[in-house]
């Protein structure tokens, strides 16, 4: 199905009057409700169906990275939101992808994920070690935010399956269930701002803190290569943050599969970078829509050769 459907794309020819193309449909696996992937990747999904002649995309909900760039491998999705360093793993066939690389290559990068972990005022939590004998939500299974979870942990001398008391929670989950004492932390790699993010810090008589973690991106970087860089969450990101909070970032991508036809591939990236302005009315995140972080080292995988030809028409220098 997803062959037949990249073949009339490929034959869409741009010339044509939307009346005499043939309509198909376009899959793009996004993310949990409650994070920033699932309403970006709808909106994408709306501005594609509307400005492309012949299209009908459509957003899938789903785990995250992981299962995104397995739907790639599968053919059950066409294109996907993903952190880099997932990206990366699925490219090599490593870490989750182990035995198994994925065919991805890169249509753009998207805007910076910040590594959240969240916990409340008042439970003593003060750095990633004081997470030992807690119970802590590391995302859910397939997910790009468990991977980093675990990294992050590991860089601070913690054995993830064996110091913490684990739960693999949505952040709607981890959100809801750290508002009601279930849980004492959970880990979130996303946009700022996240919608439950938000929503718990705007719950009565509740208070968050991050935990700051920026210290650990050298022994991160030394293990899995330059992915992630230093950051912060500034100051009134979310109610009650009265400061900025250190922590590490990756970059957040979009990416389809090598069998994608070039046309399609421009298509979707054009359309991204010419209606920018629609899909900052989605998430202000949208805002990081920019040539100036167009870059391979960005990106880490390769880009595909149609995002290519868009962007050296715009005078970058990428391969």
């Amino acid at each position: 199905m997803r062959k037949l459907l990249l073949g009339l794309f490929a034959c869409m020819a741009v010339a044509l009057p939307a009346a005499a193309q043939q309509k198909i449909t376009l899959s793009i696996a996004t993310g949990p409700t409650g994070g920033v992937y699932y309403p970006m990747g709808g909106g994408m999904a709306n501005i594609l169906s509307k400005y492309v002649p012949g299209l009908n995309a459509t957003a899938e909900s789903t785990a995250g990275s992981i299962a995104n760039l397995e739907f790639i491998l599968t053919k059950k999705a066409d294109v996907a939101l993903s952190m880099a360093d997932a990206s990366w793993d699925a490219y090599k066939g490593e870490q989750k992808f182990k035995g198994r690389p994925v065919p991805v290559r890169g249509l753009m990068v998207l805007y910076p994920n910040r590594f959240h972990i969240v916990t409340l005022e008042g439970l003593g939590i003060n750095k990633v070690t004081d997470l030992k004998g807690r119970r802590v939500s590391t995302g859910p299974p397939r997910s790009g935010t468990e991977v980093k979870a675990n990294r992050v942990m590991e860089a601070a001398g913690l054995n993830p399956d064996k110091d913490i008391i684990r739960e693999r929670l949505t952040v709607q989950e981890s959100g809801n269930a750290l508002k009601d004492r279930k849980i004492d932390a959970f880990f979130w790699s996303g946009g700022i701002p996240t919608a439950a993010v938000t929503d718990l810090a705007a719950s009565p008589g509740v208070r968050i803190k991050f935990v700051e973690h920026d210290e650990l991106v050298a022994p991160l970087n030394k293990k899995y290569g330059p992915l992630y860089v230093k950051d912060i969450i500034p100051a009134k990101s979310y109610p009650g943050q009265d400061k900025d909070a250190r922590v590490s970032t990756i970059w957040n991508i979009l990416v389809t599969g090598a069998d994608t036809p070039d046309e399609v591939a421009y298509n979707i990236v054009k359309t991204m970078f010419e209606k920018k302005d629609d899909m900052v009315r989605v998430h202000k995140e949208s805002q990081n829509f920019d040539f100036k972080y167009q870059t391979n080292a960005a990106i880490v995988i390769p880009f595909h050769p149609g995002a290519v030809k868009y962007f050296r028409e715009k005078g970058l220098n990428v391969k």
